[in-house]
């Protein structure tokens, strides 16, 4: 059970992040869905709230576009001041293969979103998650990591941009940032760990281009290959609250199991260099 546990989930009105919150409102969890959308978050939380049961914890919804470094400052102001503990953050929200398209602050819009726009909402909340220790991080990649680089001469894809390319490389950004924060938390009670769902049954894909006849394959493939958001969430929710990964520290899971990375993800030393690169980039260090 999760009862006096404060939970915060970013992009929990949808997909994986709506289904794990879900799950850990019936675990009596309170969680604070942190999304773009708040009409609909709004929306989402009442239906959510009824399939939780009248048992369930509570949820709070507010509002955080991770395509604004200001919108992340003011959030993270905002629960610093209003909370008095946080037990879990879960960055899970995320953007996939969308045309090029750049932040607020002028970087490129999916390692914006999926590493820049977490990385300072974790770095921000770091405080708090201390105090509240013991806590946990937990951030949401994906195996598609595989095929992406750290080109630090082109963080922005401005000279190319591939949407698939650029996707993977900020799941592979997830992981460093992983490896590098977990060697920060040491002796601290926090701990950060990753994790890849799978193929998931989600609005994810909304920017992939598919022929229209070839729609209703994909359709019923869907139904037969994809996991279910609910399957989707499931190490998610493992990593939030099961008592077997209490004081594990830097790893990866797939399907509530750690998994073996390439050493392209486990590099300490690319992951130092992004860690201080992200710093300048989001305004944390000149």
């Amino acid at each position: 059970m999760m009862r006096g546990k404060t939970v915060i989930i970013t992009g929990a009105n949808s997909g994986i992040g709506r289904a794990t919150a879900t799950e850990l409102l019936r675990m009596q969890a309170r969680v604070i869905m942190a999304c773009r959308d708040w009409q609909r978050a709004e929306e989402a939380a009442r239906d959510m709230q009824r399939e939780a049961g009248p048992d369930g914890g509570q949820l709070v919804v507010r509002q955080l576009d991770l395509a604004s470094l200001e919108s992340v400052r003011r959030f993270c102001a905002e629960i610093s001041k209003e909370e008095a503990r946080v037990d879990v953050l879960i960055n899970n929200a995320g953007v996939y293969q969308c045309p090029y398209t750049k932040t607020e602050d002028g970087f490129e819009m999916q390692f914006g979103v999926n590493h820049l726009g977490h990385f300072l909402l974790s770095v921000l909340l770091l405080d708090l998650l201390k105090k509240s220790a013991p806590s946990r991080i937990i951030v949401v990649s994906s195996k598609l990591y595989k095929g992406g680089e750290i080109n630090f001469e082109d963080l922005n894809s401005e000279g190319r941009y591939d949407r698939a390319f650029a996707y993977s490389r900020s799941k592979l950004a997830n992981l460093l940032f992983t490896v590098e924060l977990a060697k920060r938390l040491e002796d601290t009670g926090v701990t950060v760990n990753a994790l890849t769902p799978g193929i998931v049954r989600t609005n994810l894909g909304r920017h992939v281009s598919v022929p229209l006849l070839a729609r209703p394959l994909l359709k019923l493939a869907s139904l037969v290959f994809f996991k279910s958001p609910l399957e989707g969430a499931q190490t998610s929710v493992y990593l939030a609250c099961s008592p077997d990964v209490e004081g594990v520290q830097g790893k990866c899971f797939a399907d509530c199991r750690e998994q073996d990375l390439l050493p392209k993800a486990t590099d300490e030393d690319l992951a130092g260099k992004l860690w201080d690169i992200s710093e300048v980039m989001v305004g944390l260090t000149q």
